[in-house]
């Protein structure tokens, strides 16, 4: 049987730590948490369980998750962030494949709690996320916040079954605060890359956004939190492009 990792990236988690290591019982032969030097009980928590506690310095979301996987026992790497845990059947999934690894990779969806309610469309479902691979294989890459695996040329990658459950925002005020934090750096990645942007562009990818979230996406169905969910999105989405107009601006 193959040996898994679980790596997990913290910084002020207490409120998610412990629903996350209670789903990978039994089910990873490590469970490693890189914390951001956080101020709360997060690693008193962690020292409840049989978790391997390391601490260093945050500097960017793919950088921090790399440091990670690196630091980990063992080559097999399922990683997850605080917020998130694995649902029954994903478990049951991973167990199976532990006992006969085919593939390089392994990806599945996760879905997302939105103040107290699971979000099945808005284009927030079902996000398909590769979270168990062989580090040999691949490595955190992408645009920070953004991060994905990024997996070597010819790797095989295989879909399973279940649900990562993601318990992203508590209250909407939560959503607006996270809102400024991504748009401020996706905006820095834009400009680094040498983007530009303009009032008119930051308007019409906002109002694309909406529509194909709402509409296309089916966010509808979600509800009312399915409209604050597009609206927010489209809200981020116009702020990134503003401040990567002000960017521009000073540059």
């Amino acid at each position: 049987m193959t040996k898994i990792s679980a790596v997990i990236i913290t910084l002020n988690e207490e409120r998610n730590i412990k629903r996350c290591l209670q789903s990978l019982d039994g089910v990873t032969d490590e469970i490693l948490v890189l914390d951001s030097f956080s101020s709360d009980k997060t690693g008193e928590i962690c020292k409840e369980y049989n978790v391997r506690f390391l601490q260093h310095k945050f500097d960017g979301h793919i950088q921090q998750k790399n440091r990670a996987m690196e630091l980990a026992e063992n080559d097999w790497v399922l990683s997850l962030d605080a917020d998130e845990a694995l649902d029954n059947t994903l478990r049951a999934e991973i167990l199976k494949v532990k006992n006969n690894l085919t593939a390089d990779g392994y990806k599945f969806n996760r879905m997302t709690n939105y103040c107290g309610r699971w979000i099945k469309h808005s284009g927030w479902y079902p996000d398909t996320k590769l979270r168990l691979w062989n580090r040999k294989k691949g490595r955190w890459g992408g645009d920070n916040p953004h991060d994905k695996v990024i997996m070597n040329k010819g790797t095989k990658i295989v879909h399973l079954k279940g649900d990562l459950l993601h318990y992203s925002y508590y209250t909407v005020e939560e959503h607006i605060k996270q809102n400024e934090y991504f748009s401020t750096i996706g905006a820095e990645v834009l400009f680094s890359k040498g983007k530009s942007s303009s009032f008119f562009k930051a308007v019409y990818k906002s109002l694309w956004m909406f529509y194909r979230n709402y509409f296309l996406k089916a966010g509808f169905l979600d509800g009312t939190s399915g409209f604050t969910v597009c609206r927010l999105t489209a809200a981020g989405t116009y702020s990134k492009y503003i401040k990567l107009r002000d960017l521009n601006k000073r540059k």
